[in-house]
Protein backbone atom coordinates (compact mmCIF):
# COMPACT_ATOMS: atom_id res chain seq x y z
CA UNK A 1 0.00 0.00 0.00
CA UNK A 2 1.16 3.30 -0.71
CA UNK A 3 1.95 5.59 2.15
CA UNK A 4 2.02 9.18 3.12
CA UNK A 5 4.37 11.57 4.12
CA UNK A 6 3.53 14.74 5.84
CA UNK A 7 6.20 17.13 6.00
CA UNK A 8 7.49 20.36 7.10
CA UNK A 9 10.87 22.30 8.00
CA UNK A 10 10.96 25.02 10.73
CA UNK A 11 13.36 27.64 12.17
CA UNK A 12 12.34 29.06 14.86
CA UNK A 13 9.03 28.98 15.22
CA UNK A 14 8.68 28.10 19.09
CA UNK A 15 5.85 30.90 19.41
CA UNK A 16 3.36 28.73 16.95
CA UNK A 17 4.81 24.98 15.94
CA UNK A 18 2.62 23.70 18.40
CA UNK A 19 -0.39 25.00 16.17
CA UNK A 20 0.52 23.18 13.28
CA UNK A 21 1.09 20.21 15.33
CA UNK A 22 -1.69 19.60 16.81
CA UNK A 23 -3.55 20.81 13.15
CA UNK A 24 -1.20 17.33 11.56
CA UNK A 25 -2.84 15.44 14.04
CA UNK A 26 -6.39 16.16 14.31
CA UNK A 27 -6.41 15.51 9.86
CA UNK A 28 -9.50 13.70 9.27
CA UNK A 29 -6.88 11.49 6.67
CA UNK A 30 -3.56 10.65 9.49
CA UNK A 31 -0.71 10.58 7.65
CA UNK A 32 1.60 7.29 7.99
CA UNK A 33 4.51 9.80 9.40
CA UNK A 34 4.84 13.10 10.21
CA UNK A 35 8.57 14.23 9.44
CA UNK A 36 9.72 17.91 10.90
CA UNK A 37 13.45 18.95 9.64
CA UNK A 38 14.75 21.60 12.15
CA UNK A 39 17.20 23.74 9.99
CA UNK A 40 19.05 25.54 13.08
CA UNK A 41 16.56 26.94 15.55
CA UNK A 42 18.40 28.94 18.43
CA UNK A 43 14.80 29.08 20.26
CA UNK A 44 12.88 26.27 22.11
CA UNK A 45 11.31 25.02 18.27
CA UNK A 46 13.46 21.42 18.46
CA UNK A 47 12.01 20.79 22.26
CA UNK A 48 8.74 21.27 21.42
CA UNK A 49 8.46 18.76 19.20
CA UNK A 50 10.30 16.47 20.65
CA UNK A 51 7.77 16.53 23.56
CA UNK A 52 5.10 15.80 21.57
CA UNK A 53 7.20 12.65 19.79
CA UNK A 54 7.44 11.95 23.50
CA UNK A 55 4.02 11.93 24.00
CA UNK A 56 3.59 9.44 21.65
CA UNK A 57 2.88 11.04 18.59
CA UNK A 58 3.59 9.46 14.99
CA UNK A 59 6.83 12.42 14.75
CA UNK A 60 10.13 12.09 13.21
CA UNK A 61 12.19 15.18 13.96
CA UNK A 62 15.70 15.64 11.58
CA UNK A 63 18.14 18.06 11.27
CA UNK A 64 19.82 19.98 8.16
CA UNK A 65 19.93 22.32 5.61
CA UNK A 66 20.64 26.06 5.34
CA UNK A 67 17.52 27.63 3.84
CA UNK A 68 14.09 26.96 3.31
CA UNK A 69 14.70 24.73 0.02
CA UNK A 70 17.52 22.67 1.71
CA UNK A 71 15.29 21.91 4.91
CA UNK A 72 11.83 21.08 2.71
CA UNK A 73 14.88 18.82 0.77
CA UNK A 74 16.33 16.83 3.79
CA UNK A 75 12.68 16.22 5.43
CA UNK A 76 11.29 15.23 2.27
CA UNK A 77 14.92 12.47 1.93
CA UNK A 78 14.35 10.82 5.00
CA UNK A 79 10.42 10.95 4.43
CA UNK A 80 9.46 7.13 3.83
CA UNK A 81 6.17 7.79 1.88
CA UNK A 82 5.82 7.44 -2.14
CA UNK A 83 3.01 9.78 -1.68
CA UNK A 84 4.27 13.61 0.20
CA UNK A 85 2.04 16.48 1.54
CA UNK A 86 3.88 19.56 2.54
CA UNK A 87 3.43 22.22 4.84
CA UNK A 88 4.88 25.25 6.55
CA UNK A 89 5.24 26.78 10.43
CA UNK A 90 3.42 29.63 11.32
CA UNK A 91 0.23 28.17 9.62
CA UNK A 92 -2.67 25.80 10.93
CA UNK A 93 -4.28 22.65 8.68
CA UNK A 94 -8.01 22.71 8.38
CA UNK A 95 -9.12 19.55 9.35
CA UNK A 96 -9.88 17.95 5.84
CA UNK A 97 -6.42 19.72 4.35
CA UNK A 98 -4.66 16.26 4.20
CA UNK A 99 -7.69 14.24 3.10
CA UNK A 100 -8.45 16.34 0.18
CA UNK A 101 -4.90 17.46 -0.99
CA UNK A 102 -3.76 13.83 -1.52
CA UNK A 103 -7.13 12.70 -3.11
CA UNK A 104 -5.87 13.07 -6.83
CA UNK A 105 -2.79 11.87 -6.23
CA UNK A 106 -4.59 8.51 -4.97
CA UNK A 107 -7.31 8.80 -7.73
CA UNK A 108 -4.47 8.82 -10.32
CA UNK A 109 -5.64 12.02 -11.64
CA UNK A 110 -2.42 14.36 -10.73
CA UNK A 111 1.17 13.99 -10.15
CA UNK A 112 1.48 17.51 -8.01
CA UNK A 113 -1.54 18.78 -6.26
CA UNK A 114 -1.94 23.33 -5.44
CA UNK A 115 -3.93 23.37 -2.12
CA UNK A 116 -5.02 27.00 -1.07
CA UNK A 117 -4.73 29.25 1.92
CA UNK A 118 -6.85 31.62 3.55
CA UNK A 119 -5.94 34.53 6.12
CA UNK A 120 -6.90 34.03 9.60
CA UNK A 121 -5.97 37.52 10.56
CA UNK A 122 -5.80 38.37 14.59
CA UNK A 123 -6.06 42.60 14.05
CA UNK A 124 -7.80 45.24 12.25
CA UNK A 125 -4.30 45.74 9.77
CA UNK A 126 -4.19 41.56 8.89
CA UNK A 127 -7.79 42.21 7.71
CA UNK A 128 -6.79 44.53 5.36
CA UNK A 129 -3.80 43.16 4.23
CA UNK A 130 -5.28 39.67 4.17
CA UNK A 131 -8.28 41.24 2.42
CA UNK A 132 -5.69 43.34 -0.19
CA UNK A 133 -2.80 40.91 -0.77
CA UNK A 134 -4.90 37.45 -0.88
CA UNK A 135 -7.25 36.04 -3.44
CA UNK A 136 -10.72 34.33 -2.49
CA UNK A 137 -10.88 30.70 -3.77
CA UNK A 138 -13.83 31.75 -6.30
CA UNK A 139 -11.33 34.36 -7.55
CA UNK A 140 -9.06 31.86 -8.66
CA UNK A 141 -8.44 29.46 -12.16
CA UNK A 142 -7.46 26.20 -10.93
CA UNK A 143 -6.06 25.43 -14.04
CA UNK A 144 -3.53 28.37 -13.72
CA UNK A 145 -3.15 28.16 -9.71
CA UNK A 146 0.45 27.52 -8.74
CA UNK A 147 1.68 25.27 -5.80
CA UNK A 148 3.03 27.20 -3.02
CA UNK A 149 5.71 25.16 -0.50
CA UNK A 150 2.83 25.25 2.30
CA UNK A 151 0.16 23.26 0.82
CA UNK A 152 1.39 21.37 -1.78
CA UNK A 153 1.37 17.76 -2.42
CA UNK A 154 3.16 15.31 -4.84
CA UNK A 155 4.84 11.98 -6.06
CA UNK A 156 7.82 11.73 -4.39
CA UNK A 157 9.45 10.46 -8.11
CA UNK A 158 8.13 14.27 -9.33
CA UNK A 159 10.79 15.52 -6.19
CA UNK A 160 13.51 12.98 -7.67
CA UNK A 161 12.75 13.64 -11.20
CA UNK A 162 13.19 17.44 -10.61
CA UNK A 163 16.47 17.28 -8.46
CA UNK A 164 14.27 18.73 -5.60
CA UNK A 165 13.54 22.22 -4.47
CA UNK A 166 16.16 24.61 -6.02
CA UNK A 167 18.76 24.95 -3.24
CA UNK A 168 20.24 28.32 -4.33
CA UNK A 169 16.49 29.88 -4.00
CA UNK A 170 15.88 31.54 -0.54
CA UNK A 171 12.11 32.63 -2.03
CA UNK A 172 9.86 31.59 -4.61
CA UNK A 173 11.82 28.07 -4.45
CA UNK A 174 8.20 26.70 -4.62
CA UNK A 175 7.58 27.94 -8.10
CA UNK A 176 10.52 27.23 -9.62
CA UNK A 177 9.67 23.46 -8.25
CA UNK A 178 6.16 23.64 -9.73
CA UNK A 179 7.42 24.70 -13.25
CA UNK A 180 9.84 22.22 -13.64
CA UNK A 181 7.31 19.78 -12.50
CA UNK A 182 5.27 20.77 -14.98
CA UNK A 183 8.24 20.93 -17.81
CA UNK A 184 8.83 17.63 -16.83
CA UNK A 185 5.71 16.38 -17.98
CA UNK A 186 3.86 15.49 -14.40
CA UNK A 187 0.24 16.46 -14.75
CA UNK A 188 -0.66 19.08 -11.89
CA UNK A 189 -3.53 19.84 -10.57
CA UNK A 190 -5.44 22.66 -7.77
CA UNK A 191 -8.24 21.19 -5.00
CA UNK A 192 -9.04 24.61 -3.53
CA UNK A 193 -11.20 23.45 -0.40
CA UNK A 194 -7.80 21.86 0.65
CA UNK A 195 -7.53 24.75 2.63
CA UNK A 196 -4.22 26.23 5.22
CA UNK A 197 -5.01 29.13 7.82
CA UNK A 198 -1.99 31.61 7.91
CA UNK A 199 -1.85 34.98 9.99
CA UNK A 200 -1.08 37.85 7.87
CA UNK A 201 1.99 40.06 8.61
CA UNK A 202 1.33 42.63 11.55
CA UNK A 203 2.86 45.66 10.73
CA UNK A 204 4.04 47.45 7.87
CA UNK A 205 7.46 46.71 8.01
CA UNK A 206 7.29 43.02 8.04
CA UNK A 207 4.81 43.77 4.86
CA UNK A 208 7.93 45.55 3.17
CA UNK A 209 10.23 43.44 4.24
CA UNK A 210 7.89 40.31 3.34
CA UNK A 211 6.65 41.35 -0.65
CA UNK A 212 11.33 43.10 -0.67
CA UNK A 213 11.94 39.35 -0.74
CA UNK A 214 9.81 37.77 -2.54
CA UNK A 215 10.74 39.93 -5.34
CA UNK A 216 14.48 39.58 -4.47
CA UNK A 217 13.89 35.99 -5.15
CA UNK A 218 11.52 36.90 -8.54
CA UNK A 219 14.99 38.49 -9.47
CA UNK A 220 17.21 35.70 -8.54
CA UNK A 221 15.23 33.08 -10.28
CA UNK A 222 14.38 35.47 -13.17
CA UNK A 223 10.64 34.85 -12.82
CA UNK A 224 7.69 37.12 -13.74
CA UNK A 225 9.92 39.93 -15.35
CA UNK A 226 7.18 41.75 -17.24
CA UNK A 227 4.94 41.67 -14.62
CA UNK A 228 7.67 43.92 -12.85
CA UNK A 229 8.14 45.90 -15.98
CA UNK A 230 4.23 46.64 -16.23
CA UNK A 231 4.79 47.69 -12.67
CA UNK A 232 7.51 50.40 -12.76
CA UNK A 233 5.79 51.08 -16.05
CA UNK A 234 2.57 52.03 -14.39
CA UNK A 235 4.28 54.38 -11.06
CA UNK A 236 6.36 56.09 -14.06
CA UNK A 237 3.08 56.85 -15.75
CA UNK A 238 1.52 57.70 -12.13
CA UNK A 239 4.65 60.12 -11.42
CA UNK A 240 4.18 62.01 -14.84
CA UNK A 241 0.12 61.79 -14.15
CA UNK A 242 0.46 63.89 -10.51
CA UNK A 243 3.11 66.36 -11.95
CA UNK A 244 0.77 67.34 -14.65
CA UNK A 245 -1.99 67.83 -12.05
CA UNK A 246 -1.40 71.94 -11.60
CA UNK A 247 -1.78 72.32 -15.27
CA UNK A 248 -4.81 69.83 -15.77
CA UNK A 249 -7.04 69.13 -13.16
CA UNK A 250 -9.26 67.44 -14.33
CA UNK A 251 -6.61 64.30 -14.27
CA UNK A 252 -7.20 64.05 -11.09
CA UNK A 253 -10.73 62.06 -11.70
CA UNK A 254 -8.32 59.62 -14.13
CA UNK A 255 -5.80 59.37 -11.37
CA UNK A 256 -8.97 58.62 -9.01
CA UNK A 257 -10.11 56.20 -11.04
CA UNK A 258 -7.03 54.25 -11.72
CA UNK A 259 -7.07 53.86 -7.89
CA UNK A 260 -10.50 52.63 -8.04
CA UNK A 261 -9.81 50.21 -10.72
CA UNK A 262 -6.29 48.79 -8.48
CA UNK A 263 -8.42 48.29 -5.58
CA UNK A 264 -11.52 47.14 -6.32
CA UNK A 265 -10.89 43.16 -5.42
CA UNK A 266 -9.55 44.17 -2.18
CA UNK A 267 -12.18 46.83 -1.47
CA UNK A 268 -14.93 43.88 -2.42
CA UNK A 269 -12.57 41.35 -0.44
CA UNK A 270 -12.83 43.84 2.78
CA UNK A 271 -16.26 45.19 2.53
CA UNK A 272 -17.49 41.32 3.34
CA UNK A 273 -14.70 40.42 6.14
CA UNK A 274 -15.57 44.02 7.91
CA UNK A 275 -19.54 43.51 7.36
CA UNK A 276 -21.18 43.92 11.08
CA UNK A 277 -17.75 46.32 11.91
CA UNK A 278 -18.78 49.76 13.85
CA UNK A 279 -18.80 52.47 11.28
CA UNK A 280 -15.51 54.56 12.58
CA UNK A 281 -13.66 50.57 12.85
CA UNK A 282 -14.49 50.22 9.53
CA UNK A 283 -14.22 53.14 7.94
CA UNK A 284 -10.48 53.16 9.22
CA UNK A 285 -9.83 49.99 8.00
CA UNK A 286 -11.55 50.49 4.58
CA UNK A 287 -8.59 53.63 4.36
CA UNK A 288 -6.17 51.30 4.62
CA UNK A 289 -6.22 48.83 1.04
CA UNK A 290 -4.32 51.98 -1.41
CA UNK A 291 -1.25 52.17 1.54
CA UNK A 292 -1.02 48.70 1.84
CA UNK A 293 -0.63 48.53 -2.18
CA UNK A 294 1.94 51.26 -1.73
CA UNK A 295 3.78 49.48 0.46
CA UNK A 296 3.84 46.14 -1.54
CA UNK A 297 5.14 48.08 -4.75
CA UNK A 298 7.28 49.72 -3.28
CA UNK A 299 8.68 46.97 -1.73
CA UNK A 300 9.07 44.83 -5.20
CA UNK A 301 10.49 47.67 -7.05
CA UNK A 302 13.58 47.73 -4.41
CA UNK A 303 13.37 44.16 -4.27
CA UNK A 304 13.52 42.88 -7.83
CA UNK A 305 16.58 44.90 -9.02
CA UNK A 306 18.64 43.31 -5.79
CA UNK A 307 17.94 39.34 -7.04
CA UNK A 308 18.37 40.31 -10.72
CA UNK A 309 21.45 41.97 -9.75
CA UNK A 310 22.55 38.52 -6.95
CA UNK A 311 21.72 36.46 -10.26
CA UNK A 312 24.29 38.48 -12.31
CA UNK A 313 26.61 37.99 -9.71
CA UNK A 314 26.34 34.16 -9.42
CA UNK A 315 25.82 33.72 -13.47
CA UNK A 316 29.83 35.33 -13.18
Amino acid sequence: MTQLSLICTVKNEADNIADLLDSMLAQSRQPDEIVVNDCGSTDTTAAIVQAYIERGAPIRLVYGGFNISSGRNNAILHAQGDLIASTDAGLALDRTWLERIVAPLEADQADLVAGFYQAAPRSDLETAIGATNYPLAEEVDPSRFLAAGQSVAFRKVVWQTVGGYPEWLDHCEDLVFDRAAVAAGFRSTAVLDAVVHFQPRSSFRALFRQYFFYARGDGVANLWPLRHAIRYATYLGLLLLMGNLPKRPWLVGVLGLGIAGYTRKPYRRLWRATNGWSFTRRSKTLSLPPLIRLVGDLAKMLGYPVGWLVRLRKRR
